[in-house]
């Protein structure tokens, strides 16, 4: 209606002027008046020129009303605007607060390890697949500061072990994580740091765990006891936390342990990540 009303306002505003004029001419003619041409200055004077008036006053009315609403609407879609850049100000600055907190974290943590080289990178993408456990970071052979290399693990601020670099493309490369069917890291559990292997499990993976087993001779398991890496290969250094023993168990066979492993890291929750490109082995 709006816009049939700006398209044809004027069409109207002339049509309804000329009926009038026609309506009083008309009436001089039934009322058996003579000399309607000299009488149509008087006629519009009259009934024509308020009918006139009224259509004018009907028609500004219409357009005065499309105005204020195309300015309301004008309005609206500003306010809408600077309310979503607002919200992503909001959000922007949200983030970097997070990013800063990590980076304070990381800071700390490489304090302790100064032969560590890391590799800020953002989680872009998950894997949609139920048979694994991967997810994609931003950083590839292009975009990245050092080196990044398959093998190369990834960590969290704290130094929580988050998986394992399987592939590198331009700017991005794969994780597998911890708790992937197919991960195998050596770790180290209990005081007198007995040696083991952290091993993926189907099973587990989808309870978000992961089964820790090949342990050497009388190794003690206990609930509770963090379970770290052991160092073994050029990949992953020693010392970094993979998770907590959470249940111990007997195999199929009754006479072997094993361990279900909840890994340190949130893999719910990570949004950056790290990757150490180079450490110093131990001798």
């Amino acid at each position: 209606m709006k816009e049939y009303v700006k398209k044809y306002g004027l069409r109207i505003l002339i049509a309804v002027i000329a009926v009038a004029l026609i309506a009083s001419l008309a009436a001089g003619l039934l009322h058996g008046r003579a000399g309607l041409l000299a009488d149509a200055s008087g006629s519009l004077s009259g009934p024509v020129a308020r009918a006139a008036s009224a259509a004018i006053e009907w028609m500004e009315g219409i357009y005065g009303y499309i105005y204020e609403y195309d300015q309301l609407v004008a309005e609206n879609n500003e306010l809408r605007a600077e309310l979503a850049e607002l919200r992503q100000a909001a959000i922007s600055g949200a983030e970097y607060a997070e990013e800063n907190a990590r980076l304070r974290e990381l800071l700390g943590f490489a304090k302790k390890h100064t032969d560590f080289v890391f590799e800020s990178a953002k989680v872009t993408a998950w894997s949609s697949s139920n048979w694994s456990s991967t997810f994609t970071i931003s950083k590839g052979e292009d975009n990245a500061q050092q080196e990044i290399e398959v093998g190369d693990c990834v960590v969290t601020e704290y130094g929580a072990l988050v998986g394992q670099i399987i592939e590198v493309g331009s700017t991005w490369a794969t994780v597998r994580t911890v708790i992937d069917s197919s991960i195998d890291v050596g770790a180290l559990v209990g005081e007198a740091g007995s040696v083991g292997m952290c091993v993926g499990d189907f099973a587990l993976m989808q309870q978000g765990r992961l089964k820790l087993t090949y342990l050497s001779e009388n190794a003690q398991l206990v609930e509770g006891e963090a379970v770290l890496t052991s160092g073994k290969g050029i990949y992953i250094p020693q010392g970094l936390i993979i998770g907590y023993i959470r249940s111990v168990l007997s195999e199929a066979s009754g006479q072997t342990l094993y361990g279900v492993v909840e890994p340190a890291c949130d893999l719910s929750n990570l949004t950056q990540v790290f990757v150490i490109t180079d450490f110093r082995l131990q001798e």
